[in-house]
């Protein structure tokens, strides 16, 4: 069950440790301060607060605790009015830079015109090379946008979502040639080297 309103915490503090429902207690703690008499309005008794937020938990559960809070700091800072369900899921879409991703269409333009070997490319995230190559890099480069940025974005949002939930993306890079290609040595060349070295032994 929701707990009551929770005192707001600073910005990313004790992140690593806030689950959902910390992050939701942390949201309606802020809209409360900010949005007091709207606030109050809508929510104006603990039975309709409490149906709020498990209403709120089920429908940003896809989303990281510090999306959530993030998201709802971003909207404080530039909407005067208090924001519905659907306001802040789209703010929680538009956080991913939060953690170094760009946005799905600054990605896929990223992916499209990266110069080859794509992946010795200085990628602005591993995610968007993944992208990519998951989505076909044929793809990318010959069929129009509209093809073509459908299939990139479900690739991306799916890494995305892998990211934000604390895997780190692995790139597999090609194993590097060595700097001296051997060749096997002849009968001759053998029995001649074993000669030197005895000889350099005093053997």
């Amino acid at each position: 069950m929701v707990d009551a309103v929770a005192e707001p915490e600073s910005e990313f503090n004790h992140a690593a440790e806030m689950d959902h429902v910390d992050a939701i207690n942390q949201v309606f703690a802020e809209f409360e301060f900010a949005y007091h008499n709207q606030f109050h309005k809508a929510f104006a008794t603990s039975e309709s607060l409490v149906i709020a937020k498990k209403y709120w938990l089920s429908s940003l559960e896809h989303y990281s605790p510090t999306q959530i809070t993030q998201a709802a700091k971003r909207i404080i800072g530039s909407q005067d009015y208090l924001p519905s369900i659907a306001t802040i899921i789209r703010a929680c879409g538009e956080g991913i830079d939060l953690f170094g991703l760009p946005a799905a269409r600054q990605a896929y333009q990223e992916a499209c015109s990266a110069s080859s070997p794509k992946i010795q490319y200085s990628w602005s995230h591993q995610a968007v090379y993944l992208a990519g190559k998951a989505a076909s890099w044929y793809l990318l480069a010959n069929e129009a946008e509209a093809k073509a940025f459908p299939v990139f974005q479900y690739h991306y949002a799916l890494l995305c979502k892998r990211v934000i939930d604390g895997e780190q993306l692995a790139v597999d890079l090609p194993t590097p040639l060595p700097e001296k290609i051997g060749r096997k040595l002849e009968k001759e060349e053998i029995k001649e080297r074993i000669a030197k070295l005895k000889k350099e032994l005093r053997m």
